[in-house]
């Protein structure tokens, strides 16, 4: 079995990589084990110096990283820059912050001392997606190896070249051999990997539909997972809201990585007073942004990361102009061997209608007309998916009481797009994963939440 890599901006073959035989995969887990006996005694600050090496490490080849990733996936350059930067916080923020997070908490009971310890779980195995090859892994591996964790990685096939690289960055940076590992497998032989008993927990991004299968097999084996899925994010913009800001915030989030983001806004549910005006703004902004090459620096908008995803998406698309929705933007494939699709916006969505029912990953905007702001929050929450919301008003008060109350997500921004960060957790709820990552809660999820009584 082979791993091959494909240009998606012209369709041209890349690289293929011979996959890692059964044997080499129990190989790989076996020393990861034998790692993680001396990994796991190594003092935090041990640890966090290689962290602040693989930080370092991340900045000083941001360029060729980000490169690799418009050839492997189609991000364009800023993006893949801002990638690699977003890698080396977190490595940074965990380096910096994991002796406070993981220290211990002592309760007061009847005994003379009593305390949570948290201890590390073992080899994590972490089954990756493409479209952020490096932020999606080191958001991940940073707050497990600083807890005392070893991983192993299982990446996108088409993204083999990122995964390797995130690799060779943890070996410079001086972590002990087999603290890190990227098993090349494919998909078929995940069950395998995670019925290995030297593996201890799993953390999966992905869809929704592959969520359910690693969740099923983590669960036969009693096996912790987290799981941050699909996503099909409402923002609201209700009657006061800043629509110049609203506009530009809204096209840039659905723009994120060409689109292809859970947490990128995909549902634009506005009140019918503002919704001309608003629509107006939107259209031309996004009109306005670059699609081409990723390797342009001023591309904005690059290639989907393969062309029967594209397909796929534009299956959508069309289904949702047939039941009744308006292409006012786009909708259409452009010319040539490659992945590209227009900027898309859809206008008059409505329930049973994929761009509203549906994640739609890539540059496709759904517009939807509400009422009032009762009428837009329950549009919002009417869907299987919880990973972010967000709502644009100039009451930062109501806008916060909605968000804090009413709008069913893991993350919910008021006058900003959602995004993650390594000092705040991420996750989702309902169809959109379980689990936590980043932040304090987010390093604790691989550890063993461990009560210690002495009497």
């Amino acid at each position: 079995m082979s791993l091959t890599s494909s240009n998606p901006t012209n369709g041209k073959f890349i690289k293929t990589y011979k996959a890692h035989s059964v044997k080499q995969v129990n190989d790989g887990i076996e020393q990861a084990n034998k790692a993680w006996i001396s990994w796991k005694d190594k003092t935090i600050e041990q640890r966090a110096f290689l962290m602040h090496q693989a930080a370092f490490i991340l900045l000083k080849r941001k360029n060729e990283l980000a490169k690799l990733m418009a050839l492997e996936m189609g991000k364009p350059l800023s993006g893949g820059l801002a990638e690699i930067e977003k890698c080396a916080a977190v490595c940074t923020y965990y380096a910096e912050n994991t002796k406070t997070i993981l220290q211990n908490e002592y309760i007061t009971t009847e005994a003379s001392k009593s305390y949570v310890s948290f201890q590390p779980l073992g080899v994590i195995l972490a089954i990756m997606p493409w479209n952020f090859p490096f932020w999606q892994v080191f958001r991940f591996l940073a707050p497990a190896l600083m807890a005392g964790n070893c991983a192993v990685l299982k990446h996108a096939s088409n993204v083999t070249g990122c995964g390797l690289a995130i690799e060779d960055i943890m070996r410079d940076a001086g972590f002990p051999t087999s603290v890190f590992q990227t098993l090349l497998i494919g998909s078929d032989e995940i069950a395998s990997v995670i019925e290995n008993p030297r593996i201890k927990a799993v953390t999966f991004t992905g869809s929704t539909n592959a969520g359910r299968k690693i969740a099923e097999k983590a669960a036969s084996q009693l096996k912790k997972v987290v799981l941050e899925l699909g996503g099909s994010d409402p923002y609201i913009i209700l009657h006061d809201a800043d629509l110049e800001l609203a506009a530009e915030t809204c096209v840039n989030s659905r723009l994120i990585n060409s689109g292809q983001s859970c947490i990128a806004a995909k549902r634009f549910i506005v009140l019918k007073s503002v919704l001309k005006e608003f629509t107006r703004l939107f259209q031309e902004k996004m009109a306005a942004k670059v699609m081409g090459d990723p390797l342009a620096s001023d591309t904005d908008i690059g290639p989907q990361a393969r062309k029967d995803l594209r397909d796929q998406l534009h299956q959508q698309v069309l289904k949702s102009i047939a039941a009744g929705a308006v292409c006012l933007l786009g909708g259409e494939i452009p010319d040539g061997d490659h992945a590209f699709y227009a900027p898309t916006i859809l206008t008059n969505v409505k329930k049973g209608m994929p761009a509203y029912d549906e994640e739609l990953f890539g540059p496709v905007a759904a517009i939807i007309s509400a009422s009032d702001e009762w009428d837009a929050i329950r549009m919002a929450n009417d869907t299987v998916f919880g990973l972010g919301a967000a709502i644009f008003t100039s009451d930062v008060i109501k806008g916060e009481e909605l968000a804090t109350h009413l709008l069913q997500a893991g993350s919910c921004f008021v006058n900003s797009q959602v995004m993650s960060d390594p000092r705040l957790p991420f996750g989702g709820i309902k169809q959109s994963g379980y689990g936590r990552e980043l932040g304090s809660y987010g390093i604790k999820e691989f550890t063993n939440i461990k009560t210690v009584y002495i009497k």
